[in-house]
């Protein structure tokens, strides 16, 4: 399984969004610090869910951070988070 078919199995069984987009983004950040030659270790998130609702921008994007730990430790350098409740 890759890391984006990962990201997006975790982001949808934690939140349950109505919106979810996962993109790789790697290619754009080669030779950059955290790029692996591999790829799959920079990633777009759009996350729509019900669960945010009544949370600060920062308080969404920490969650999520949470919620990809595993991911993190794992060779996901950065991540770009648009979040919503609506």
């Amino acid at each position: 399984m890759s890391r984006r078919d990962r990201i997006f199995e975790v982001l949808t069984n934690t939140f349950q969004p109505s919106r979810l987009e996962v993109t790789d983004d790697s290619a754009r950040h080669a030779g950059h610090a955290g790029a692996s030659a591999e790829g799959e270790t920079h990633y777009n998130v759009t996350i729509v869910s019900q669960q945010f609702d009544g949370l600060s921008r920062v308080a969404m994007q920490r969650q999520i951070m949470q919620a990809l730990t595993a991911e993190f430790e794992s060779g996901l350098h950065a991540l770009s988070i648009k979040a919503s409740s609506a």
